[in-house]
């Protein structure tokens, strides 16, 4: 059982530049809510309640104004600073402690995950006890993405990283669920030429062992990586459409909170104090 959670939220954001020089990508808002909400809202949904949080030396502060240490939300979160960016392997090696040798589950804060089957999947997901598993996405660019092949048995067969010749269309995102050996493994690994740690790198030793398995955001479901201003505006249109239709909220930390019994009504009055007069706060009320 997966019960650690890793949000991966350093980096430059160079491509969405000007914009992130002054802020971490990750808080800007995504329709209503923080960016950050939406990957810890997946690993809440996934029942991780013991949650680090990877962000870019400088850049605390601002974090802990809006996720304190989530008490709050009934989790544990804590902090560790990156002070440049090596790959997403790096998370395992900054985050050691905070693994202590168990399973945990990798999130990368700028991926945006929806779907009707997502909860079931998460909580399936994060019952591995060995080995390791990503979640795939059909697109239409596969070109553009680290791709897999996958058999019947949902195994994965091979990896490859922006083929150029068409090999699957089916993208990894940004989110694993790991064995204890990920640490030990991701201490293994050599930088590419780009200077990186690279994630295809520790998948190919889990597929190696013949313990990479995946699981699908199925159709009707989405997956959106908001690391450009064109993906970015997308992600807010999509959250746009479906909660004014619905009336339902994305991401709503405190919901998913309550529903899952984490927290009280008193907790939900106090959010709405700290979130003052806004619209999040009269979606808070509706709850209680």
């Amino acid at each position: 059982m997966i019960k650690k959670g890793i949000i991966l939220a350093g980096g430059k954001g160079t491509r969405m530049s000007p914009l992130t020089k002054a802020v971490n990508k990750q808080l800007l808002p995504i329709y209503d809510k923080p960016l950050i909400f939406y990957p810890l809202s997946i690993l809440m949904l996934a029942n991780i309640r013991d949650i680090l949080i990877i962000v870019n030396k400088g850049q605390l502060d601002q974090y802990k104004k809006i996720l304190p240490n989530g008490k709050n939300l009934g989790l544990k979160i804590r902090y560790e600073e990156q002070d440049k960016p090596r790959g997403l392997p790096d998370a395992f090696l900054i985050g050691e402690k905070f693994i202590e040798n168990k399973n945990v589950a990798l999130i990368l804060g700028d991926n945006f995950f929806y779907g009707q089957n997502l909860t079931k999947s998460l909580v399936k997901s994060s019952k591995i006890k060995n080995g390791a598993k990503i979640f795939l996405h059909k697109v239409l660019k596969p070109e553009l993405f680290g791709v897999a092949k996958v058999n019947k048995n949902k195994k994965i067969i091979s990896i490859k990283e922006k083929p150029k010749k068409f090999f699957s269309d089916y993208a990894i995102t940004g989110l694993y669920f790991f064995d204890k050996n990920v640490v030990k493994f991701a201490k293994t690994l050599k930088k590419s030429l780009r200077g990186e740690l690279e994630i295809v790198d520790l998948l190919n030793i889990y597929k190696k062992r013949n313990a990479l398995n995946a699981d699908f955001i199925g159709r009707g479901g989405a997956w959106l990586d908001t690391g450009t201003m064109e993906d970015y505006y997308k992600t807010i249109s999509f959250v746009s459409a479906i909660e004014n239709r619905q009336g339902l909220k994305i991401a709503c930390l405190e919901e998913i909170a309550l529903s899952k019994k984490w927290v009280k009504k008193k907790n939900i009055n106090q959010a709405i104090k700290f979130y003052g007069n806004c619209d999040y706060s009269k979606y808070l009320k509706k709850l209680i």
